[in-house]
C-alpha cells in the first residue's frame, strides 16, 4: 500500500481509539469538567456504539499515518427544519502540537463536504463560552453564533 503525503480523513478503527482518548484528554477544559478519563476499555465500549449507529461517524484526521485529529459526526433528522437532515459536529480535537498549520481548516471543510455529500441542510456545532480561539477559528469557516445554547447535567 502505498503511503499517503497529505491528510486523510477516514472514519475511525477500533485500533484508533487509544490514539482518539489522547486527544480528547489534552483538551484541560474537557478534563477539568469530566473528571479523570475513562479507562482505555471504556473508551472502546463507548467506540464500539458509535460505530454500531448508522447515524454517527467517528472520524481520524491521519497523517503519516498517525492519528493527528478526530472529530464525531452525528446525522439528525428533523421534522423542525421543514424535514431535513443536519450533521452535529462534536469532540473536534487536533494535536495540540500540530495547531496552526491548517489541519484544523482541512479537516472541517472535509467534514462540511460529507455532510453535504450526506443531503445535509445544515452543519452545528456548539463550543465552550471559554474557547475563544475556537470561536475565532469557526467564524472564520462561516459559521455563526446564531442561537443561545443550554445545557442541563443529569
Amino acid at each position: 500500500m502505498e503511503q499517503q503525503d497529505g491528510p486523510v480523513l477516514r472514519r475511525a478503527r477500533r485500533d484508533d481509539v487509544a490514539a482518539i482518548a489522547a486527544l480528547i484528554n489534552q483538551d484541560a477544559i474537557s478534563v477539568a469538567r469530566n473528571g479523570p478519563p475513562p479507562s482505555l476499555e471504556e473508551y472502546e465500549g463507548w467506540f464500539d456504539l458509535i460505530d454500531a449507529c448508522p447515524a454517527n461517524e467517528l472520524l481520524v484526521l491521519e497523517l503519516a499515518g498517525r492519528v493527528a485529529g478526530t472529530a464525531q459526526l452525528t446525522f439528525i433528522p428533523g421534522l423542525g427544519r421543514r424535514t431535513r437532515l443536519r450533521c452535529l459536529v462534536e469532540a473536534v480535537r487536533v494535536d495540540e502540537a500540530l495547531r496552526g498549520r491548517g489541519r484544523g481548516s482541512w479537516m472541517m471543510r472535509e467534514i462540511l463536504e460529507r455532510a453535504r455529500a450526506r443531503g445535509c441542510t445544515l452543519v452545528q456545532l456548539t463550543t465552550d463560552k471559554r474557547r475563544t480561539d475556537a470561536h475565532r477559528f469557526y467564524q472564520r469557516l462561516g459559521f455563526a453564533a446564531t442561537h443561545e445554547g443550554m445545557k442541563l447535567y443529569l
